[in-house]
């Protein structure tokens, strides 16, 4: 999600529903926003076929998008259809949007980002949970420090449903407390689905505003599993500024791009961006490099979240199951505050100008 898109909202919101006096951005009027060299397009959602103010409408907004973006031309159709129908979450509509944290490669910091993202969006006064769908290498439970405890087992409606561990307010799911912390994970495609669609279809989910969904790296069978069973509302690209890294995030957002898939980028964090020792303050090394993040951004048409430092605390804290011991006037948790409250904005872009994902129809 870019700031251009950003700024064609912003202006739209001064187009008001002749009917009803309200901008057409808040009454969800526009969907799928999108943005194609020097051409704009959307659809305009119509509550009723016999709709009075239908030339009205589009002469407003087709005099808005001029006034303001002279070099774009509109390309716009009306579709006959209550925004407020779309309800694509039937299978678990207590979590307003489910945020997946990917990456391209292993070892770029992505459960770091994910655990300090929820931990962020928690402190901002969101109801938050987290999701440990790295069935290979599931690292949650060490760093939130809860290796040994177990997920309760609960009847629900006459049906077996796990329920997440509360750890500071925040619920939890990972294989890491089901399986013994040792244990290889030597599982196939079908059982990884089956584990992934466990997690969502038999788990005892609070209300939530977020669910952070921390995936393995890649584009295997988890991912695919995911877009299938439920919607996501959009997708954090973790990478390091080497350039490796970069590549590979690249692959691993062009699945989330694919037509059948279309779950859009909210944005780019950019971890281990620079070393800064404490005796000198000022002093940075780029030692993977420089501006991968910006790269990654610009391919994928939306903006750099943040750019985290390699910080020892936050290893240490990671490593000893303390990331709650964080302070918030400390140097990294101001960073993912920002970088939280600049996702909450990407969602809320999202959800005003695109229609709710559709989970991927597996192929027969």
């Amino acid at each position: 999600m870019n700031i251009f898109l950003e700024e064609i909202v912003e202006k739209l919101k001064l187009v008001k529903d002749p009917q009803s006096n309200i901008d057409i951005v808040t009454l969800k009027m526009i969907r799928n926003l999108k943005v194609t060299d020097r051409n704009i397009f959307f659809d305009i959602y119509l509550p009723a076929q016999d709709y009075p103010h239908k030339d009205a409408l589009y002469g407003s907004i087709e005099t808005c998008i001029q006034q303001h973006f002279p070099e774009y031309q509109v390309h716009a159709h009306f579709v006959v259809k209550s925004p407020f129908a779309e309800a694509p979450n039937s299978l678990l509509p207590q979590i307003s949007n489910f945020i997946a944290v990917c990456s391209g490669k292993g070892g770029v910091g992505k459960s770091t980002v994910s655990v300090n993202l929820a931990i962020a969006l928690q402190r901002l006064g969101f109801k938050t949970g987290l999701l440990d769908a790295d069935l290979y290498g599931p690292s949650l439970p060490t760093m939130l420090g809860i290796q040994n405890q177990r997920p309760q087992v609960r009847d629900v409606d006459g049906k077996k449903q796990l329920v997440p561990i509360t750890v500071n307010g925040i619920p939890v799911i990972s294989l890491g407390n089901i399986i013994e912390a040792e244990q290889a994970v030597v599982l196939r495609g079908p059982r990884l689905a089956a584990i992934i669609k466990q997690f969502f279809q038999e788990t005892y989910w609070p209300i939530l505003d977020y669910l952070i969904i921390d995936l393995p790296p890649g584009t295997g069978d988890v991912q695919l599993t995911l877009v299938q069973t439920i919607p996501l509302t959009g997708v954090v690209m973790v990478t390091t500024p080497q350039e490796v890294a970069v590549i590979d995030a690249i692959k691993a957002a062009n699945m989330f791009s694919m037509d059948q898939i279309k779950v859009p980028i909210l944005g780019v964090v950019e971890n281990m961006s620079w070393f800064e020792p404490e005796d000198a303050p000022g002093k940075k090394y780029y030692i993977f490099g420089q501006h991968g993040g910006a790269r990654l951004a610009h391919f994928t048409h939306s903006t750099v979240l943040g750019q985290i430092p390699i910080v020892e605390t936050l290893r240490e804290r990671s490593d000893s199951g303390s990331v709650f011991a964080s302070k918030v006037d400390e140097l990294y948790p101001e960073i993912y505050a920002q970088i939280a409250k600049s996702m909450d904005q990407k969602v809320k872009l999202r959800n005003s100008i695109l229609s709710p994902t559709q989970p991927v129809v597996p192929a027969v």
